[in-house]
């Protein structure tokens, strides 16, 4: 196996690692380096490129995209060269249009090569998040309502994906299941109703918000009677969602969520509910366009 160098995190992450909880910069970049490079390195390059050649490149984006996962793309070219040279020309969360230049590198050409697809497809991925994130975000301006995201992510994923419908715009919600009570309709099927549900999680005395999905009016007051201290209202139409906000009256927020997309979240929006929930952010946001292109310098 290609011999990666040791210190990633010392010599670069460090500062990533805060903006991202639970995620090692240095593990990452190394496993997924392995990965691509197997037991042999890029034979490719070795055998068609001089060790001593250079390249100049620069990495621009192809279509209109909200950048997100940048620091990581460099930190790829690092971990192969350490003295590559950078020019970071944007920032993660700045929306650019096509044709921007987001990187000039300047450094060994075999090892930019064999970085390249890492860091492409790592921002791509997270760019593709943040973008369609973006697009959530900007449907539902001036509503009030706030764009949260879930657990719908890659395994393995979840922290990038998460930093990236962060830099949309979105807020995280949920990073993991210790992070808050949330009953759902299996939980209120296994308890024997809503209000068993929420006293059993009560009983528990875990000091975790209590959040309770219900699919029907009728289940709110049991809910709330039991102590739920926010609401999930989950695949409501828009005329319901309204009696549902007029029945809690405040006394709890509200969050709308299932089947959401671009065509349906401003009307979910503009009945008052708090937030609004979409899994498609992670789960289906396609990669955007960014490429690299090289000039040989010796």
């Amino acid at each position: 196996m290609t011999e990666l160098p040791n210190g990633l995190r010392t010599a670069y992450g460090a500062a990533m690692i805060d903006n991202i909880p639970n995620f090692d910069l240095d593990e990452f970049v190394q496993r997924v380096l392995a990965e691509d490079l197997g037991n042999s390195g890029d034979v490719t390059s070795n055998a068609t490129i001089s060790a001593d050649a250079r390249f100049s490149a620069t990495m621009n984006c192809r279509e209109p995209i909200v950048v997100a996962g940048l620091d990581i793309a460099i930190a790829f070219f690092r971990a192969l060269d350490r003295d590559v040279g950078i020019e970071r020309l944007a920032n993660d969360g700045d929306a650019v249009s096509a044709g921007t230049v987001l990187l000039r590198l300047d450094g060994k050409a075999r090892e930019m090569l064999t970085a390249e697809r890492s860091a492409l497809n790592t921002l791509q991925h997270l760019s593709g998040i943040a973008t369609l994130t973006r697009s959530y975000v900007d449907r539902i301006a001036g509503t009030g309502a706030t764009l949260l995201d879930t657990r719908k992510t890659i395994p393995g994923l979840r922290a990038l994906e998460k930093y990236a419908a962060r830099m949309g715009g979105a807020q995280n919600h949920r990073m993991r299941l210790d992070d808050g009570l949330l009953i759902k309709d299996n939980h209120v099927g296994v308890a024997g109703g809503v209000a068993e549900a929420v006293s059993a999680a009560k009983a528990c005395r875990s000091g975790l918000q209590i959040q309770v999905e219900v699919d029907r009016i009728d289940q709110i007051e049991p809910a709330l009677a039991a102590g739920a201290e926010r609401l999930l209202l989950d695949n409501m139409k828009p005329d319901v969602l309204r009696q549902a906000i007029a029945l809690v009256a405040g006394r709890v927020p509200l969050e709308a969520s299932g089947g959401v997309n671009l065509d349906t979240i401003r009307a979910i929006a503009e009945t008052g509910v708090n937030y609004i929930s979409v899994g498609r952010i992670t789960q289906s946001a396609p990669a955007v366009d960014i490429g690299l292109d090289y000039v040989l310098t010796t």
